[in-house]
């Protein structure tokens, strides 16, 4: 489903990715760890189409995406691809349900059925009660588990997650951990996840290793 073919980046003199090759496959949970400055997250940026690699191919559901550019590349992006990060990037202005409907509306998906889905989402992480509520009302779990809601709105092929968990607390990010065990295994999601977090990737499906910009294992 993600095939990715000889990625490297360089910023300046520094080579971050030397040659990276990775495949993660329909409903897979695949967890990459290293230490800081392996190149986990330049990796996961390039694979989610937020960066470009220097030279390299991506291959997502048999579209080559190194093809795309400007709008096509955001547009493909927004239907296919979804992210969640460290920390959460709410709107503090909307609330929960208005944060979690923002890509279906960039997509032109009528606001209704954005609405129902949105709350959907809401329900099935635990804060249907929240719609209503901005991010400075909510909590670091919670506030974690409606940027997830959001990543899921589109119903995309695969979520990126880059250090998700980081920004919590031992219980949230537990909670999170099985949020994601239990979207893999209810609707076959697909999971890419750059984390230091040793109990998420021991959930995984496969954990590989990263070392001075390649997988070693």
């Amino acid at each position: 489903m993600l095939k990715a073919v000889n990625i490297t980046r360089k910023y300046g003199q520094l080579e971050v990715l030397k040659g990276v090759d990775i495949e993660v496959n329909k409903g897979e949970m695949v967890s990459i760890v290293g230490s800081s400055g392996a190149g986990k997250s330049t990796l996961l940026h390039i694979l989610g189409t937020l960066d470009r690699p220097d030279s390299g191919s991506i291959w997502l559901n048999n579209q080559s995406v190194d093809e795309l550019r400007g709008e096509k590349l955001a547009a493909f992006r927004n239907q296919h691809i979804g992210f969640v990060f460290q920390f959460h990037h709410l709107l503090p202005e909307f609330s929960a349900l208005e944060n979690i409907s923002i890509p279906g509306w960039i997509a032109g998906t009528p606001k209704k059925q954005v609405a129902t889905r949105a709350m959907e989402l809401l329900s099935l992480l635990g804060l249907a009660d929240r719609a209503e509520h901005k991010p400075n009302q909510l909590s670091g779990g919670e506030q974690q588990r409606v940027a997830v809601a959001r990543a899921l709105i589109n119903q995309p092929d695969i979520i990126f997650a880059d250090e998700p968990t980081g920004n919590l607390d031992s219980a949230n990010a537990k909670e999170l951990h099985q949020l994601f065990g239990t979207l893999r295994d209810r609707f076959n999601q697909t999971f890419l996840i750059v984390t230091h977090n040793e109990e998420l990737a021991a959930l995984s499906d496969r954990t590989l290793h990263m070392k001075d910009g390649v997988i070693v294992s």
